[in-house]
């Protein structure tokens, strides 16, 4: 797979941070000129994704976010967030809408469903006490505005 541009930004896994992650994959994408939806989508993606890192991955607890966002071939756009938290035991489980396990913070179950509908790829790998890996991809429209 040939990178024409990469960045990797660690976090720790404090909900503060879901901003600075959108912030760093915004400044990262300007130069692949996406159309302002196409940067709403994925913003909105990688906040979901992070938000699932700290509030199910690591429950609240401190741990480290990893965050790659690569620009490759044909304006597709790979993005990866990476935990070392609690894991996921059934991930097609948690992949149905509106599944939680956090139902007493009044969490939607919708993360993974926001980042299938925003993205063309999303694929989740997990091992429960080793963490979370989730991989989206999205190819961006010929030209941005």
């Amino acid at each position: 797979m040939e990178i024409l541009n990469e960045i990797k930004f660690i976090m720790p896994s404090l909900s503060v941070n879901e901003g600075a992650a959108r912030a760093v994959v915004s400044s990262f994408l300007i130069q692949a000129d996406p159309t302002v939806e196409e940067l709403s989508d994925i913003r909105t993606a990688v906040s979901e994704a992070v938000t699932n890192a700290v509030v199910h991955g690591y429950r609240h607890k401190k741990g480290d976010i990893e965050l790659t966002v690569r620009l490759l071939p044909d304006r597709v756009i790979y993005i990866r967030v990476k935990d070392r938290g609690c894991g996921i035991e059934d991930v097609e489980k948690a992949m149905e809408p509106l599944f939680t396990t956090a139902p007493e913070e009044e969490r939607s179950g919708l993360g993974f469903s926001v980042m299938q509908s925003f993205m063309d790829k999303l694929k989740v790998k997990s091992t429960p006490d080793k963490g979370t890996t989730v991989t989206m991809r999205k190819r961006l429209s010929a030209h941005g505005n």
